[in-house]
């Protein structure tokens, strides 16, 4: 085969150019807001991605039979939007005998990754309409929008329990 060396001449320095505009971007996709979007297994949303900041969102209240919980809200359009539907009153069923999952009406806006790791007290969604609270740790490769996680989750297996179980979700007006 005959190489053509006007071809190589002309393509070869495009070629070295855009390797030299592209590459900087490489491994730096930014979202729509211009964040680095998270998704990797096991990361976390940083503090510009919505990650909770001291004193900027309320706390919230699970209530189990007469036994709260302290939720600290993270700082997320979706942890924003639920608490404009607070007062809450769910039934929420069990799953797998480690989350509590209820669906809501209307879908709630998503910050999704895979957090890798669940702890006891991880307040999530899962998808756009599905509410969890975790009462057990576990590795997950399920993705989900962290809303928040309850404060000392001492208790709260036990307050939970097997099977579906009613809960009240307030804002704490103690705080």
């Amino acid at each position: 085969m005959k190489r053509n060396k006007k071809n190589e001449v002309f393509f070869l320095p495009l070629l070295g150019l855009l390797w030299i505009l592209l590459l900087p971007g490489l491994g730096n996709e930014q979202g729509e807001n211009g964040q680095i979007p998270s998704g990797g297994v096991g990361q976390q949303p940083d503090e510009e991605q919505g990650q909770q900041e001291v004193g900027s969102m309320p706390q919230a209240i699970l209530s189990v039979d007469g036994q709260e919980f302290t939720i600290v809200l993270e700082d997320n359009e979706a942890a924003r939007a639920l608490v404009e539907r607070f007062p809450l009153s769910l039934e929420m069923a069990d799953l797998h005998g480690n989350e509590k999952y209820t669906y809501l009406e209307q879908p709630l806006p998503t910050a999704s990754y895979q957090p890798g790791q669940i702890k006891a007290g991880d307040f999530m969604l899962f998808g756009d309409d599905c509410l969890v609270v975790f009462y057990e740790s576990f590795s997950s490769g399920y993705s989900y929008t962290r809303l928040g996680a309850i404060e000392d989750p001492a208790g709260l297996a036990r307050a939970l329990g097997e099977g579906p179980v009613s809960v009240q979700l307030t804002l704490n007006i103690d705080e």
